[in-house]
């Protein structure tokens, strides 16, 4: 079994991101605020290597590894960019090991209206998934997407929806007004293109202490807010039933996640930061 497709920043993640989200039992207005006074996001490269956390049922892996390298650079006024590789390998209870390998870049506006996406899977070094388009919004209309691939067409998707960026800087506004549930719905380009997610972010207590990985043991991050951040990713209008996956992470104030869970209900994977670069970013840029 192949891992789903994670897009960060769901790791810059968050991927992710003034819209339909909205945060439960609590002011919008005062989300949208934080948002625009909000601190900078930092253009970094990180890289996790993957293990097994967890793995229950017949289905389940015996063993498994892995490691996810995320590029994230660009700022407010000139958008955002995105590289994703996620490499992971899974050993069945029968039969040899099943080897995963998606890619994903991505381009986001800063003003969160334009998304350019191009995602490429492989199962056992055979393409499974290749993924070409573009996506417009306006408030007040449906999401429109362009695809050239897996087919030339276009569609027309929930308008409310956040792309990964956008959906990002939405759950760092909630955490820093002290809110602590966060339901969106959020496009990735995942599912051929056609598909938005219904979400739930669930954001812990804030802490500043040491950390663990010596990656993350670096002077910009030190004395920085962190937040405990799970994002559980539901089928549309299937919000009731399990989540096809939940990602976990502890999100700082300046976008960079540490330590990743990547749980995909019959098995769990861990991501330990093993290397952090900070990249320069645009200076007195903000929106």
């Amino acid at each position: 079994m192949a891992p789903k497709t994670i897009i960060g920043a769901t790791l810059a993640c968050a991927s992710f991101l003034a819209l339909a989200a909205h945060a439960a039992q609590t002011d919008t207005t005062a989300t949208i605020a934080a948002v625009a006074a909000q601190p900078q996001l930092a253009p970094h490269r990180a890289v996790y290597d993957l293990t097994l956390a967890q793995a229950t049922g017949s289905k389940a892996p015996t063993s498994a590894r892995g490691r996810i390298a995320f590029d994230f650079t660009g700022s407010s006024c000139e958008g955002w960019v995105q590289n994703f590789r996620q490499i992971t390998e899974l050993q069945p209870a029968e039969g040899p090991p099943r080897l995963s390998d998606m890619r994903s870049a991505t381009f986001e506006a800063g003003d969160g209206k334009d998304f350019r996406f191009r995602i490429e899977t492989k199962l056992d070094n055979v393409q499974a998934e290749d993924i070409d388009g573009k996506a417009k919004k306006k408030i007040g209309t449906p999401l429109s997407v362009d695809l050239a691939r897996p087919k030339q067409s276009t569609v027309s998707l929930d308008g409310g929806a956040l792309f990964p960026t956008e959906h990002l800087r939405h759950i760092l506004a909630a955490a820093v007004a002290e809110e602590r549930i966060l339901e969106a719905k959020v496009f990735d380009g995942s599912g051929d293109g056609e598909k938005v997610f219904d979400t739930m972010s669930v954001i812990g207590k804030p802490s500043n202490g040491a950390v663990t990985e010596k990656a993350a043991q670096i002077k910009e991050l030190e004395g920085l807010k962190r937040w405990p951040v799970s994002i559980s990713y539901f089928e549309p209008g299937k919000r009731d039933e399990q989540p096809v996956y939940v990602l976990s992470f502890d999100l700082y104030e300046n976008g960079i996640s540490r330590a990743l869970k990547l749980d995909y209900g019959d098995f769990a994977l861990t991501g330990e930061m093993t290397e952090l670069s900070l990249l320069p970013s645009a200076a007195n840029c903000k929106m």
